[in-house]
């Protein structure tokens, strides 16, 4: 498997220092917690706080990370190429502020801009090595009350890192038993296939021991009521099964509502081969997920934790993302990204097979984009090629994107009648 070349730019070791002339200008809003945004063109603004330091000395963590972007090659060519979104220089942007956006007690909060960082997207950026850009403290802002003198100072840590990923994506919808293949630019290769199914659970089949058995046939029903017993396996070339998924908590409507609730969750059990005993499976990890009913739309809520012994408790959150019901969107495993969204640490294995390991590197781990009910998805999954030392550990991370797209259709709202004869769907 050949990957595609990915580059990722931190932003990191964020500080800001404040002159004391400046402190004492009667400017309050230095009290009130500092906050940057982050912009690159073509990608959404990223917003994060900003410490105050307030020793002359110190220096920010050089190891945080309050921003990344992942940039493909064509990301690339467009900030590289002379006059793209209408400027001469592409270029990342950071913009102090203090004070929050919003209001308090009905009262409008104004936020106050300390000042801006600039940094032009240069040919280094598109040679696909690593390179600190920049490294250090920088002046952003104007001393009002003595000109001569610098006003705040930002310090930051702005670096690329060669990142490449795999890319696959099924050919058809996951109930279809399609082909997977991976991307290549233009170019598609078989990679696995998977087998879904739904009916009688047969006892040679060893993953039979992690599930109840379903009656002959389709029970309208019990359609009606729960959605139980689906499971994929992921087959490799040679057509031996690599990798499972399967419902081992039923998807059932919830007390009063015709809904998937959080009280009770439906969840999935995500598995491999076990490689000390021949035709049994060991188990990975774990995809819970429910429906979150909203004003104007509903989401889908994909829980995800890895199974590890040398954990207390057995379980590691890796994500916890909310998708688009109507939509669809994109579930993803980004350390990065779940970090400054999350009250507590979220790990990232150094691969999919080593539970204990918790990597140092963090990052992007993988995404799945799929589309919303009633759509015909066919998810496309990325994977970081530093988390995939062989292609089993490709096949666990397809078991887990096809659990979530699946999820998608097992949330659905349960028709409370179904008029006889009626054609039944998943």
């Amino acid at each position: 498997m050949d990957p595609q070349a990915f580059i990722r730019l931190s932003i990191g070791s964020l500080g800001l220092r404040i002159p004391e002339t400046v402190l004492k200008s009667g400017i309050h809003a230095f009290s009130s917690p500092c906050s940057c945004e982050i912009r690159l063109r073509g990608f959404p603004v990223q917003t994060t706080s900003v410490p105050l330091v307030s020793s002359p000395e110190a220096t920010p963590d050089i190891h945080g990370i309050a921003s990344s972007f992942y940039l493909e090659e064509s990301d690339l060519k467009t900030l590289l190429t002379p006059g793209c979104f209408y400027t001469h220089h592409a270029c990342l942007e950071i913009v102090v502020f203090t004070g929050r956006k919003g209001s308090h007690c009905g009262v409008g909060i104004k936020r106050h801009q300390i000042g801006t960082f600039k940094l032009e997207v240069g040919p280094e950026w598109g040679e696909g090595k690593p390179a600190v850009l920049f490294n250090g403290w920088i002046g952003i802002g104007k001393n009002k009350q003595e000109s001569r003198k610098p006003g705040a100072e930002l310090h930051l840590r702005v670096k690329l890192d060669p990142d490449p990923r795999y890319v696959f994506q099924l050919e058809d919808v996951t109930t279809s038993s399609p082909q997977i293949v991976q991307l290549q630019g233009s170019i598609k290769q078989p990679i696995f296939s998977c087998k879904f199914s739904r009916d009688r659970v047969s006892q040679v089949d060893p993953l039979s021991t992690y599930w109840s058995t379903s009656v002959d046939g389709i029970d309208l029903e019990t359609e009606r009521r729960e959605r139980k017993g689906w499971k994929v396996k992921i087959h490799d070339l040679s057509g031996s099964a690599v990798a499972a998924a399967f419902i081992t908590t039923p998807f059932v409507p919830s007390t009063g509502c015709d809904w998937v609730a959080k009280s009770n969750p439906g969840a999935w059990l995500i598995v491999r081969p076990d490689v000390c005993r021949p035709e049994s499976w060991q188990p990975w990890g774990k995809l819970e997920a429910w429906r979150e009913r909203g004003i104007r739309s509903d989401s889908i809520c994909c829980r995800f934790h890895l199974l590890s012994e040398s954990q207390e408790g057995g379980e590691v959150l890796m994500s916890e993302i909310f998708i688009s019901a109507e939509k669809g969107g994109e579930f993803f495993i980004d350390t990065d990204r779940q970090l400054r969204a999350a009250s507590t640490p979220i790990p990232s294995p150094q691969s999919s097979g080593d539970f204990s390991g918790l990597g140092p590197t963090g990052g992007f781990v993988m995404s799945c984009r799929v589309q919303g009910e009633g759509k015909h998805s066919k998810p496309l999954v990325q994977l970081a090629m530093r988390h995939v030392t062989c292609v089993e550990d490709a096949a666990i991370f397809m078991a887990l994107a096809v659990a979530v797209d699946l999820s998608i259709v097992a949330c659905r709202p349960f028709r409370r009648r179904l008029r006889r004869g009626s054609r039944h769907s998943l």
